[in-house]
C-alpha cells in the first residue's frame, strides 16, 4: 500500500504540472488582436481550465475510499515521516485516511516545490531553468532572500493550520501552549531544507558522469553543468585535482550529506529540548 500511495502522488504530481503547464501555454490564451491570437493549435482540444484539478481532487478522494476499503484488511495504517514526527493514521477511520491522503499529496508537492526554489535560487540556463519559471511562475523573480526563506516561512504557517485538524482527531497530543506550537512548527520548516540535498547530490552526480562520458549536446547537460558549476565555486579555490581527475564533484556531495546529517541531528536535538 505505501508504494501504491507513492505511485498515485507521483500520478497527481504529472497531474499538478500538466495543468501548471497549460495555464503558460501562449496558444491557450490566444486573443485575435495579436498574430499568435490568429493561430490555432494543432493539438487535441485541451480540457477546461480546472478540469485536471478537479481530477486531482477526485483521485486524492477515491484512493481514500481505496486505503479504507482495503487498509483493515491488510492491517495497515497511512504514515507520514516528517522526520523530527511522525504521524499515523487509522485506515478504518475514513475522515482519517482522507486527510491521510491529502495530506500525502501535499507533502509531495512541496518536497518538488522545495526544489524548484532550489533550482530558481542555481538560476541556471534556459530553456531548462524556463521549465522551473513555469511552475513557479513571478517567485521565480522574487529576491533570493525571500527565496532563502520561503521553505521556512510556508512549511511554519501549513504545519501550525494542519496541527489544529490533527490535534481535534487525536492524532497529536494537546500542545503545552500557543509558544510550544509555533516553536514546534518552526523546528519541523527547518527540515525543508534538507530535502535540497537530494537534488544537490544528483547535479553534483550527473555532472560527475558527465564529465567523464559523452552524453551528447542535450540542453540538460549544459544546465547540469552550470548549476554544478555554481554549487562547486566555493571548494574551487582548494586543490582537489590530481592528474586529469577532479574530486571536486566527489568531495562536493560528501559535505552537503555530512552537513545535512549534523543537521538533522540538531534540529532533532532542538525538538526535542521543546
Amino acid at each position: 500500500m505505501n508504494w501504491v500511495d507513492l505511485i498515485l502522488n507521483i500520478a497527481g504530481l504529472l497531474l499538478w504540472l500538466n495543468w501548471r503547464a497549460g495555464k503558460a501555454d501562449p496558444l491557450g490564451k490566444r486573443t485575435p488582436a495579436t498574430l499568435i491570437g490568429t493561430l490555432r493549435s494543432a493539438a487535441p482540444q485541451r480540457t477546461g481550465r480546472w478540469d485536471l484539478p478537479a481530477v486531482l481532487g477526485a483521485l486524492i478522494f477515491l484512493r481514500a475510499v481505496l486505503y479504507w476499503l482495503l487498509g483493515p484488511a491488510l492491517r495497515w495504517a497511512g504514515i507520514l515521516n516528517l522526520g523530527v514526527i511522525s504521524l499515523s493514521f487509522r485506515s478504518d477511520w475514513f475522515g482519517r485516511i482522507l486527510l491521510f491522503s491529502f495530506l500525502s499529496f501535499a507533502l509531495t508537492l512541496g518536497i518538488f516545490y522545495s526544489c524548484l526554489i532550489l533550482l530558481s535560487l542555481l538560476k541556471g540556463p534556459k530553456p531548462i531553468h524556463d521549465f522551473v519559471r513555469m511552475q513557479l511562475g513571478q517567485i521565480d523573480g522574487w529576491p533570493d532572500g525571500v527565496k532563502w526563506s520561503l521553505p521556512l516561512m510556508v512549511t511554519t504557517i501549513a504545519w501550525w493550520l494542519v496541527s489544529w485538524a490533527l490535534e481535534k482527531m487525536g492524532i497529536i497530543p494537546q500542545p503545552v501552549s500557543e509558544a510550544w506550537r509555533f516553536g514546534e512548527s518552526l523546528v519541523i520548516a527547518l527540515q525543508s531544507y534538507l530535502i535540497w540535498k537530494f537534488p544537490i547530490a544528483l547535479l553534483l552526480v550527473l555532472h560527475l558522469l558527465n564529465s567523464y562520458i559523452y552524453f551528447g549536446r542535450h540542453p540538460i547537460w549544459n544546465y547540469v553543468g552550470a548549476t554544478a558549476e555554481t554549487l562547486l565555486s566555493p571548494l574551487k579555490r582548494i586543490p582537489l585535482r590530481i592528474g586529469k581527475v577532479d574530486f571536486t564533484p566527489v568531495v562536493g556531495i560528501a559535505l552537503v550529506f555530512l552537513a545535512a546529517e549534523f543537521a538533522g541531528r540538531g534540529i532533532g536535538l532542538l525538538y526535542r529540548r521543546l
